[in-house]
Order: structure tokens, then C-alpha cells, then sequence
């Protein structure tokens, strides 16, 4: 630089050199402009700014993409996996390195819950590897985030995993019904446990290893109505014993059988009908039970929400609360109000729901949104 500009020493470690001066030098050596004589030395010239807006451009659409993905908008839960994903940036800085990842990931999610599979198998069945989802694993450990927004952020992959049908024990995963019982005759113990139940109006306990074994039938009822809390089941069947229509109780978040059973009821035509507490996880579980089975919300709307939180003036906190994709306002209201609202505080609302049900009335009375 100093012999191309007539300098008498070098320049000094971070010195302002004037370009049109060596624009000007290169001109009168080379004949032509210092770009073109660049190029033909060092090869082509990139555009700085243009290449940083096309990355830009690209970070953007990747997170569009994602937040727009059917998972994510039918379980907007994951809002928050996609924030989480956003901040901790693209995986070895490429854009599609990233969105390969994170394509397999929403595959995973998309195909949760599972029906009680090992976790070898499940990877295997859904990404062609059995070991694509090993512990301490890239995918693996992106999965448990996704999970942990959805479930509970306090829990293990282990518990994440059974909580998603995965290595879930056929025996210990169970769930509660009641008034179930099938209009065609079937062998099994799960059918005669579930006619014994409704016959005594009790509700019944069904192991994953039983639901497993149901045959498609069809049921005696083509609603069946869907809790959150045993109490619920338990006031509709002191109000209506062996009347009592059909009832599952997911007991929270429902367990790997309770999925299943969920499943073999939408399978069948019945319509599910949803009702759980108005807070984080009871709109998470709506949420969920929406996207993966088709259930109906039942008496979860914004109105029925003000209905119940009208006489409270404190109660407990609503939590961590997402938007759920059947009523945008509902989200906005109970975190305005702060208040969370069992589903016990409601019960004589639901029962009333369910004896109009009975009573054979052309609607069931409940405010389906």
C-alpha cells in the first residue's frame, strides 16, 4: 500500500487511507477501476449488505414458518417453544441446517401422543431411527422443550415422554369412565367392566392394557362429555347413578390410556365434549384435546368465564396461560381478571347440562364455542 500510493514509510496499524486516492492509484497502474481490478485479481466482490438482508430475510421466513406450522397453530402452547427456538439461534449459523431440525422435531410432536411404545420403537416408526431420539440428542433435546411448554416446564424428559404416550406402563396409565357402554355386544374384560360400571352407576377404571383391547363399536350415546377432575364424575354420578351418560375424567393431563381411549372415540363418530379448570394447564389440556382428538369446548367460553368469576373476588393465580385457538378473547380476559376458576366451582352448571342431555332435549344446553 505504501509503494502503490508514494507513501514514504507503512502505514500504521489502523490508518485511515482516503479511497478515491487509491481508486486513483490503481487507475493510473492498472488502466481500469479498482473493482474491476479486484474481481479479475481476487475473484468477485460480494455485496456485504445485500448478503446480511437475504439472511436476514431467510432468519425471518425460517420463524414463519415454524410459527405457522399446524402444530404450532393448533397448539398455541408452542408460541413460546418458538421463542425459546428464536433466541438460542440457528443450529451451526445455517438456515437450513436449522429448519431440518426442526422439521423432524414437528414431526415428532405431530405424531404425540404415542399409544404406549417404547421410545426406540416411537424414533424408529417416525424418523427411521431408533436412537434418533437418545438422550442428550440435538432433536431429543429441542422435543423436550416443545413437550415441557405444553406439559409443565418443572418436569423430567421421563416424565415428559410417559405424559406423551411414550414408555408409558400399560398397567399404571389408566383412566376413569363412566355410563360408557357399547350398543353392540362385544367379549373382553374392558367391554364388561365398563357395562358392570354403568349398570351400578360406577365409574370404571380402565387400564392402557384394556383400552388397547376394545373392538370398534359404537357407543350407547353419540356425545360423550370429557372432565378434567374425578370430583366432576363423581357429582354426576351421586345426581344420576346408572343414569348417568357418558363420562370420561382425564384426571389433568390425560394419561397415555386416556388418549387412546379418546381416540377410539373419535374413530367411532362420538362427539367429545371438553370441559376443564379456566387456568394455564386447564386451557393447555383444552388446547390439546382440541387439536388431537376434535374435541368441542364445553361451557369455555369468555361468557361462561365471566359467569363464574362474577361472585369471586380472589381465588388462585391462573398461571402460565396461552392463547387457545377457539376464543381469542379468553386468554386476555383471565389473565385481566388474574383469577383461576376450577371446574368444581362450576359443577352444578355442568350437571344441569348433562340432565337436559338426559331429559332427551334437542340441545344439551351447554355453550359450545
Amino acid at each position: 500500500m505504501a509503494d502503490l500510493l508514494g507513501l514514504p514509510r507503512l502505514p500504521a496499524v489502523g490508518a485511515t487511507l482516503s479511497l478515491a486516492r487509491i481508486a486513483d492509484a490503481v487507475r493510473e497502474i492498472d488502466g481500469g477501476e479498482i473493482a474491476e481490478t479486484l474481481e479479475r485479481v481476487i475473484g468477485p466482490i460480494g455485496d456485504r449488505r445485500a448478503e446480511r438482508s437475504l439472511a436476514q430475510n431467510e432468519r425471518r421466513a425460517l420463524w414463519t414458518w415454524l410459527r405457522e406450522s399446524p402444530q404450532v397453530q393448533a397448539e398455541p402452547a408452542l408460541l413460546e417453544w418458538v421463542s425459546y427456538l428464536r433466541a438460542g439461534g440457528l443450529v451451526g449459523g445455517s438456515v437450513t441446517e436449522t429448519r431440518e431440525l426442526i422439521d423432524r422435531a414437528l414431526n415428532v410432536l405431530k405424531a404425540l401422543p404415542a399409544e404406549g411404545e417404547p421410545l426406540p420403537i416411537f424414533a424408529d416408526r417416525v424418523l427411521h431411527d431408533p436412537h434418533a431420539l437418545d438422550e442428550g440428542s440435538r432433536l431429543a433435546t429441542i422435543v423436550h422443550r416443545g413437550l415441557s411448554f405444553q406439559y409443565g416446564q418443572h418436569l423430567t424428559p421421563r416424565e415428559l415422554w410417559a405424559l406423551a404416550g411414550v414408555e408409558a406402563d400399560e398397567l399404571s396409565s389408566t383412566v376413569l369412565v363412566a355410563g360408557l357402554v357399547a350398543q353392540v355386544d362385544g367379549t373382553g374384560s374392558a367391554l364388561k367392566v365398563l357395562r358392570a360400571g354403568a349398570a351400578s352407576g360406577e365409574a370404571s377404571v380402565l387400564t392402557l392394557q384394556q383400552v388397547r383391547s376394545i373392538p370398534e363399536v359404537r357407543w350407547s350415546s353419540g356425545v360423550v362429555h370429557v372432565v378434567e377432575n374425578p370430583s366432576v364424575m363423581a357429582a354426576a354420578l351421586r345426581r344420576f347413578g346408572s343414569r348417568c351418560p357418558a363420562l370420561v375424567c382425564v384426571s389433568g393431563w390425560p394419561s397415555a390410556a386416556g388418549m387412546l381411549l379418546l381416540r377410539r372415540l373419535q374413530q367411532v363418530g362420538a362427539e367429545l365434549q371438553y370441559h376443564g379448570d379456566f387456568d394455564g394447564d386447564g386451557l393447555r389440556i383444552a388446547a390439546h384435546l382440541v387439536a388431537k382428538v376434535g374435541a368441542v369446548p364445553w361451557r369455555m367460553s369468555v361468557a361462561d368465564y365471566d359467569q363464574a368469576v362474577t361472585q369471586r373476588t380472589s381465588g388462585p393465580a391462573v398461571g402460565r396461560v396461552s392463547e387457545v385457538p377457539w376464543h381469542g378473547r379468553l386468554t386476555a380476559r383471565m389473565l385481566e381478571t388474574g383469577i383461576a376458576v376450577s371446574e368444581e366451582t362450576v359443577v352444578d352448571v355442568l350437571l344441569d347440562d348433562l340432565s337436559v342431555l338426559l331429559e332427551g332435549s334437542t340441545g344439551n344446553g351447554s355453550s359450545q364455542v
